[in-house]
């Protein structure tokens, strides 16, 4: 069964969230702070970011955190997954694909297009999201963070045009 966060998931939702961001999924960890703030957003009602509870005979089997943006390029509503987590008891039962068709058929009409993101080395999940009809982008993707803003790895090739 897949629902909408509630405010009595925050203490499941956050031990998710910290099992998430220290796993191999991603790049690197995150302050618990966003965690919880994340949690605020989506139980304030915030049109852009949704969470949902994922459970698997009446157990929390994980999480998925979206948001919803608007692109010209897809021509309207793009659903992000930002985040799907299954916890590892529960990996390999189709949970995750199970999301992913939940969210298609959640915002069917609605949005044109669904996207995410993945580090090189989670391969089971490419795997599973290729299964599911979700393709590579030719883009690469680039990011600026307040607290860094002006940085750059590459001086040589960073030249204002």
């Amino acid at each position: 069964m897949i629902r909408e966060l509630r405010e009595n998931d925050r203490k499941a939702f956050i031990s998710m969230v910290e099992a998430f961001f220290n796993s191999d999924a991603v790049q690197h960890s995150i302050p618990h702070e966003n965690i919880v703030n994340t949690f605020d957003e989506v139980m304030s009602g915030s049109p852009y970011a949704k969470a949902y509870i994922i459970e698997k005979d009446g157990e929390t089997a994980g999480y998925a955190q979206i948001s919803l943006t608007f692109s010209n390029e897809a021509g309207g509503l793009v659903v992000w997954i930002e985040e799907l987590y299954i916890r590892e008891r529960f990996r390999g039962a189709g949970l995750g694909k199970g999301f992913l068709a939940f969210i298609r058929k959640e915002f069917q009409g609605k949005a044109k297009r669904f996207r995410l993101e993945i580090t090189e080395t989670n391969t089971s999940a490419e795997c599973m999201y290729l299964r599911s009809g979700y393709e590579h982008l030719g883009y690469r993707q680039m990011v600026l963070e307040e607290a860094q803003q002006g940085n750059c790895s590459q001086p040589d090739s960073c030249e204002m045009f």
